[in-house]
């Protein structure tokens, strides 16, 4: 089993930052693949970005390339996501996702308000 716990939410102005965070914790040696997720009121969940096993490789969606950035430590059994210049239609809740033994897992999400 591997739990996730995310934080770094939050109420943030139009051009703001934020970086998000997940700690993972459990059987971390399983972990593969790591993504973050979002889901907003009244739309089906979307990845947002995917790093691979080694954080050697990343995919970002078209809505957030080149404003956000994901990274991750295994060192640490960390995950970050740090979002740039945010807009109003990046909120959502994130939810942090890691993939172990054919298996995927899912933390309880943080949410992410950008006002206009």
């Amino acid at each position: 089993q591997v739990q996730l716990v995310e934080s770094g939410g939050g109420l943030v102005q139009a051009g703001d930052s934020l970086r998000l965070s997940c700690v993972a914790s459990g059987r971390t040696l399983s972990i593969g693949p790591m993504a973050w997720f979002r889901q907003a009121p009244g739309k089906e969940r979307e990845l947002v970005a995917e790093t691979s096993g080694s954080g050697g490789r990343t995919y970002y969606a078209d809505s957030v390339k080149g404003r956000f950035t994901i990274s991750r430590d295994n060192g640490k059994n960390t995950m970050s996501l740090q979002m740039n210049s945010l807009k109003p239609e990046d909120t959502a809740i994130y939810y942090c996702n890691a993939q172990a033994y054919s298996a995927n897992y899912w933390g309880q999400g943080t949410q992410v308000t950008v006002s206009s």
